[in-house]
This record gives structure tokens, C-alpha cells and sequence, in this order.
């Protein structure tokens, strides 16, 4: 499934659940390169999509990769490029190559619903049914792939903790559906506990979320730090009545404590809980109580989820630590990934023998339970909610004709907690503007990955054995940008 947040988006992962199908979740910025390699990695056989949504022209990308998809007939698709791709179903216009999603809605007949219902008997919870693809640090995404038990279980533990199991909750939905956040704290979390989903926009758009809140009466709101930035930046915000908002979540990377402050003060959602995962995890294993003081929201990511469990280690030692020392945070339970699809090598990297998942995140436990993140091991960038992993852009950037050498750092953002900042050194004789390389950018990686910040530099601070020291860079880069 490839695309914005739509009604579509949600029948699709209902239904292949249903008929034991796994759902793929393609990030809707994708381009060529990085759609090539998602349906080739998990050898997907169907993909759906919109013609078209903003500057995305889904079905011309696809071309680029499957250039036999114009002269083919719809389901018989034969390329060379992706050979198991043989079902293209568009949402909207019929397109030379393509099923049209309302002539397949009407494709069944009641042997189909025969055969589904046979399906059903065979599935088992343990099964995948979700590959949810996460940027990896070696330059190519990797397929976090999830069961029935694992998404189900979440949603269930998710809702109960929201308290939208005892009320008719009524559920803002910004948060993109190709992310485990709207996918199973949206849609698996409605499902299992009954509640109203109301996507304001296809993709987020703050006054459209103001809207949506005021309009329908949202009792609750999920986002990521930067949604609620955005929202309580609106110049008419005190216009909107937003009186029927109770609860909430933020989520997606680590919440400012200014930002839970205004949310339950300005916005008045009193019952605002900080949850926190990783897509490995299906996602969330930390999270709030929605009666939790506003120091409590605003200094933890919450407690850990029932049938969970935490711990902080050594990476270096393997020593379990004790409570109030900063260490990696390990989790284990029905929530762990069934692995990474088709990479033993990279799931064994991050589930040891005994099933504990290292999360890469340095996170201190108190004598309550309640956690906080304080840093991460891992070299990631999150700008809002987006993981960006810079072995990915440099690689990439490094196939630009002038550049000698890049390093991609995370340099601190007041609205999307990080941006991206690539120090270039290059090649001797040539010259080359930010604007050049943004250029070179566009279209070939998502949006959301190209820099921000292009800084030019003759050198790189280094360790004595010749290694880039990435911390004292990104000191460096944040002084000559005054971030």
C-alpha cells in the first residue's frame, strides 16, 4: 500500500489481514529508487496507489521502474525489472496497465467469500501479515516485519492505557498511516476497542487537524512533537472550540517538555499521554497514565506496557544496570518483530539469543517504572517523527560528481527537533552551491531526507586513529549555525 492517509489505506489492511495477505507499508515520498527496492526486497506481487497526490505522481514513478506497465493487461503485469509484480490497482483513474479499486470492490461473487472464509479457518496469530519498512544504517531500508499477535496485542494495550475502551472515543488521525503510530494506535486501536478514526487531511495539515477537532468533536488526538508544534502555532487557534478533547498521544520522537506543558494548558487535553517505541517493537512499549501529573508528562515516556519487559544494559559489558543509571534500553515480549524480512544477519544484530530486542536508545529507569530517554546509540536523525539514519544520505550523496566526502549530522530544531545538516568537503578545483545539491536531491530521495543545512568545509574534526568524531561535527555545525 502505497499513498496518503484514505479510506482505502484502512480497507486494505483489514482485508488482507482477512485473506492471509502481508501488507507492505511504502512510505508515500518514496521515489524511484527507493520503491525499486522496497518491492524487490519483499518481492511484493500487488501494489496500490493513488494517480496521484501533491507533486507525487505515483503512477509515472512506477513506470520508472516498471516500464512495461502501459503496454501490459491489468493482473497480467510481466516486468523484467520486478518479476513477481503482477497486480497494479490504482484508487482513482483507470490507467493503461491497471485495475480501478471500485471495479475490484465489485470483482466478488460468493465463491470468493467461500474461499475467504476457508482462508480464515487456516490463518495463525504467529503469522506475518505487516512489513513495515524502517530506514537502515547501511543505506537500505529494512523490513520490520509483524504478526497478528504482535499488532493486535499493542492495540489492545495502547487502547486500555488511552482509556478509549470505556467511552465512545472519537479519534484525530494526522499521524500518517504507513507508520506503525496510525496503523495500529490508529487503525488496530479502533478496531479492537470500537472507536471513531477521522483522518482530517490525507497527509497533515494543522489547520485541517483544528478543523477536524472542532467539527467532529474528537475526544482524542494522536501526533508527533512537531504536529502539536504546528497546531499551537496557528494564528486563529483560539477560534477553534476544542472543548471535547480529552485525551491524546505524543509520540514519534522525544516530546519537549515546554510542548507537553502547552498542550495540556493551552489545548486543555489534560489526559495527553507520551508514549514511546520502535517499529521493531509494533510499536509501542512505553506509555503514560492519563492521570499523571504534568511533570510526570512532561520528564517520562511513561511506564512500561503490560506483558513487557524493560531493561537497561551495558552495550559494552552486558551488565544488566540499576535503576537511575543510564544505560541501553532491551525489551522483551509479544511485541518483538518476527525480524527483519530476508535479513538474518541484521535481525540477529538486534534480537540476542535470550529475545531481548536492543532498541539503540540510552534511556534511564527510576524506582516507579517510569522511563526517560536521555540519547541514542544508534547515529539517527529524527526530524518530526521521521527516522533518518545519515550512512543512508551519505551514500547516496556521495554520487554526486563534485562531492569528495559528506558526513550527514542532526543539528537541534525548535519545531522538528532535528533538521539535517550534510558538511561536504569537495573535490579539488570545483565549486558547488546548497541550491546545487538540494537540486540534485529532488526526486531521487524522499523530501523529508534531503538537507536542510549544506555546509561546505575544508576538514573534519578526528580521533587520533583517523575516525570522524560525529559529535564534536555536529557541535561544530550547530556553533556556525547558531541552532
Amino acid at each position: 500500500m502505497w499513498g496518503p492517509n484514505k479510506y482505502e489505506w484502512t480497507l486494505m489492511q483489514f482485508a488482507t489481514a482477512q485473506a492471509g495477505i502481508i501488507l507492505v507499508s511504502v512510505n508515500p515520498a518514496y521515489q524511484p529508487n527507493e520503491l525499486d527496492f522496497v518491492l524487490k526486497k519483499v518481492g511484493c506481487k500487488a501494489l496500490v496507489f493513488p494517480t496521484q497526490f501533491k507533486t507525487q505522481k505515483y503512477y509515472e514513478i512506477l513506470k520508472q521502474v516498471c516500464p512495461e506497465l502501459g503496454q501490459s493487461s491489468p493482473g497480467a503485469l510481466k516486468s523484467k525489472n520486478l518479476p513477481e509484480l503482477s497486480v497494479v490497482i490504482t484508487l482513482d483513474s483507470k490507467l493503461p496497465g491497471t485495475f480501478q479499486m471500485a471495479d475490484v470492490m465489485q470483482a466478488g461473487d460468493s465463491s470468493h467469500k467461500k474461499q475467504l472464509q476457508d482462508i480464515r479457518k487456516t490463518l495463525v496469530c504467529q503469522e506475518p501479515i505487516n512489513i513495515q519498512f524502517t530506514s537502515g544504517t547501511t543505506g537500505s531500508p529494512k523490513g520490520a516485519t509483524l504478526s497478528h499477535y504482535n499488532i493486535v496485542n499493542n492495540a489492545y494495550l495502547i487502547g486500555l492505557r488511552l482509556g478509549v475502551d470505556t467511552m465512545q472515543a472519537r479519534c484525530c488521525l494526522p499521524v500518517p498511516l504507513y507508520h506503525c503510530l496510525g496503523s495500529v494506535a490508529g487503525c488496530m486501536v479502533m478496531a479492537v476497542h470500537g472507536a471513531s478514526l477521522v483522518f482530517p487531511s490525507l497527509s497533515f495539515e494543522a489547520k485541517a487537524t483544528l478543523e477536524a477537532l472542532s467539527q467532529e468533536k474528537c475526544t482524542h488526538i494522536y501526533g508527533t512533537p512537531t504536529m502539536y508544534i504546528d497546531i499551537l502555532g496557528q494564528l486563529d487557534f483560539d477560534t477553534y472550540d476544542l472543548s471535547s478533547v480529552r485525551g491524546g498521544v505524543i509520540a514519534g520522537s522525544i516530546a519537549p517538555p515546554e510542548i507537553i506543558k502547552k498542550i495540556v494548558n493551552k489545548m486543555n487535553i489534560q489526559e495527553i499521554v507520551v508514549a514511546y517505541g520502535t517499529t521493531e517493537n509494533s510499536p509501542v512499549t512505553f506509555m503514560g497514565f492519563t492521570q499523571d501529573d504534568i511533570m510526570r508528562k512532561a520528564d517520562s515516556v511513561g511506564c512500561v506496557l503490560p506483558h513487557t519487559e524493560a531493561k537497561i544494559e551495558d552495550s559494552a559489558t552486558g551488565e544488566t544496570l540499576p535503576l537511575n543509571t543510564p544505560g541501553e534500553l532491551q525489551i522483551r515480549g509479544y511485541c518483538v518483530m518476527l525480524g527483519y524480512w530476508g535479513d538474518i544477519n541484521r535481525t540477529n544484530e538486534v534480537i540476542n539469543d535470550e529475545k531481548w530486542y536492543q532498541t539503540g536508545d540510552i534511556a534511564v529507569l527510576d524506582e516507579y517504572g517510569y522511563c526517560k530517554i536521555v540519547g541514542r546509540c544508534k547515529d539517527l536523525i529524527i526530524r518530526g517523527g521521521e527516522n533518518i539514519y545519515p550512512a543512508e544520505l551519505e551514500q547516496f550523496l556521495h554520487t554526486h560528481p563534485k562531492i569528495h566526502e559528506v558526513q550527514v549530522v542532526g543539528v537541534k530544531d525548535e519545531r522538528m527537533g532535528e533538521e539535517i545538516c550534510a558538511s561536504i568537503r569537495l573535490k579539488a578545483g570545483e565549486e558547488c552551491t546548497a541550491e546545487e545539491v538540494k537540486k540534485f536531491c529532488k526526486g531521487k530521495i524522499a523530501h523529508f531526507k534531503i538537507p536542510r543545512y549544506i555546509v561546505f568545509v575544508k576538514d573534519f574534526p578526528l580521533t587520533v586513529s583517523g575516525k570522524i568524531q560525529k559529535y564534536k561535527l555536529r557541535e561544530r555545525m550547530e556553533k556556525h549555525l547558531l541552532v
